[in-house]
């Protein structure tokens, strides 16, 4: 079984833009779920004032529970650049995210034997 949800929210007005992706699916007794996230803003700044830059991060997280049998990985980069079209100055912030849970579907408590 496989689902895939796909989402594209633009707002011109706004100068907003956001991009989802989402994914379940079944593979060999494990359930894995993938979202995958974009935003981004636009925001149209005056050269000669004095803009604050966003400081950008990235965060790393990874997670594995061995006796619920689950792992997660969730991975968030966020920044901005400055960009010029025709004698306009704009900044661009964006916001990735990657997040994947996988769980097993027939569990059996870790390190229990199995009958052979």
């Amino acid at each position: 079984m496989r689902q895939i949800i796909f989402k594209n929210l633009t707002s011109p007005d706004r100068r907003k833009k956001i991009i989802v992706n989402n994914e379940l699916f079944e593979k060999s007794g494990v359930r894995t779920s993938i979202s995958r996230h974009l935003i981004c803003l636009v925001r149209k700044v005056n050269p000669q004032e004095k803009i604050i830059q966003p400081v950008p991060y990235l965060y790393i997280l990874k997670e594995c529970n061995h006796q619920k049998q689950l792992e997660r990985f969730i991975f968030r980069f966020k920044g901005s650049i400055y960009t010029i079209s025709g004698d306009n100055l704009y900044l661009i912030t964006f916001l990735h995210s990657l997040k994947i849970h996988m769980n097993v579907l027939n569990r059996q408590p870790f390190g229990a034997k199995t009958n052979q």
